[in-house]
């Protein structure tokens, strides 16, 4: 029988009545005929509410008791949708992570999964057992359990609808699809019926949040189908797919934003070998994230280094960059951490040139001015001051003709 993943995220199993709406939708593909697997986060808040215990009992608490107690959210609500699944007639088993087994790095909390063994749960189905297991979570070497980080149910679904060779992986979240961008913003938002993985990957890491990047990232290496569902409405969602899957490749699909950027330049840097490992030595030692760099040399053998980075940063990167202020010699620090990050992505962007001169022209008649400039093969960003970026948004939607009918 035909294989599905279907994930539920935190809102999509809140309470016992979400819960039970969910399983509606389990039982309907069950019907259907398909033998699944259903993967789902811990109830809305119960996560959140798990950390703050740990971080109440024990300041500098050992990462894997961490582990123990924070996976237990998912733990119950797994229990709870088989419980739900078998009152409406389908036969279904929970699992959690060490038992399929999934296993993991040993790096508790922000573990990466290495390998997982569906042999027992194929067995199970091929008994007329569906799975209920719970996301996140993984058995690292040590022989406990090991975490994902946060969002890292999606991570689960996508690696375990591989290792079964499923059809598709279905997410169901708070939102119908993916748009064309924030509807919040822009009201003419389109919802996008098919979006290659490469453009979902490049808006997945700007900022959109309806999938998580690594999930993404795996979904595309394993060729795994990613279909985006809204929990609350039966409506057609958005198919994460290959490119070859889509006829029609428009030049740009999303405008995608960042309002907490902030952009720190080094002035009057002493340009010689080696200047930029020693700039962004000390800062990925301070565990800076560090975006768009851009330098600009002048004739007097000087250089001026740019750098953007999350505003929540901005204190750790002042201070690195301070503490080597000797061997770096600059003449000033300026920070401006009123800044907002701005991209268009689309495949389409491959085949046709003038992208980043319609985005500047359009950004142009505005009256919004550039600060920095960044591109790859389908993404064209750029730096503005936050207060035009909706405004900035809005226009670029409009530019690019991605409005709804």
């Amino acid at each position: 029988m035909p294989r599905l993943v279907m994930k539920f995220g935190g809102t999509s199993v809140a309470d016992l009545a979400r819960i039970r709406v969910a399983a509606e939708k389990v039982k309907r593909e069950v019907d259907r005929g398909y033998d699944v697997a259903v993967v789902v986060s811990a109830m809305a808040g119960k996560t959140n509410e798990l950390i703050g215990w740990v971080r109440d009992t024990a300041h500098l608490y050992d990462a894997r008791e961490y582990d123990t107690v924070v996976a237990s959210g998912e733990q119950v609500t797994s229990g709870l949708m088989a419980l739900a699944l078998q009152e409406m007639g389908a036969a279904a088993r929970s699992w959690q992570g060490w038992q399929i087994p999934i296993r993991t790095t040993g790096a508790h909390g922000a573990a990466r999964i290495l390998e997982i063994d569906t042999t027992e749960m194929g067995k199970r189905f091929e008994q007329g057992l569906h799975a209920v297991v719970s996301g996140f979570q993984g058995i690292g070497p040590d022989g406990r359990i090991a975490t994902l980080g946060r969002g890292g149910s999606d991570t689960s679904a996508v690696a375990l609808a591989a290792a079964l060779g499923a059809e598709r992986c279905d997410i169901y979240t708070d939102v119908d699809g993916v748009y064309t961008t924030d509807p919040r913003i822009e009201r003419r938002a389109r919802k996008l019926d098919k979006i290659a993985y490469e453009e979902m990957l490049e808006l997945a890491s700007l900022g959109a949040k309806v999938l998580q990047t690594r999930s993404v990232e795996l979904a595309m290496r394993h060729r795994v189908r990613l279909q985006v569902l809204s929990s609350f409405e039966d409506l057609p969602g958005t198919l994460v797919c290959g490119e070859e899957e889509i006829v029609e490749k428009n030049i740009v699909n999303g405008v995608a934003y960042q309002r907490d950027e902030a952009k720190i330049t080094l002035v009057k840097v002493p340009d010689r070998p080696g200047v930029a490992a020693a700039i962004f030595g000390p800062l990925a030692e301070a565990g800076v994230n560090v975006d768009m760099i851009v330098q600009n040399i002048g004739a007097d053998g000087m250089t001026d280094m740019t750098f953007s980075c999350a505003t929540d940063e901005v204190a750790r990167a002042r201070a690195a960059l301070e503490a080597a202020h000797e061997s770096l010699r600059y003449a000033d620090m300026v920070v401006d951490d009123e800044v907002a990050k701005i991209s268009v992505v689309g495949i389409g962007m491959r085949s046709h040139s003038g992208v980043a001169l319609q985005m500047f022209s359009a950004l142009a008649a505005e009256g919004i001015n550039i600060k920095v400039i960044t591109t790859s093969e389908i993404k064209v960003s750029v730096l503005i001051d936050r207060k035009y970026m909706e405004l900035a948004v809005q226009a670029l939607h409009k530019a690019f003709g991605l409005e709804a009918a």
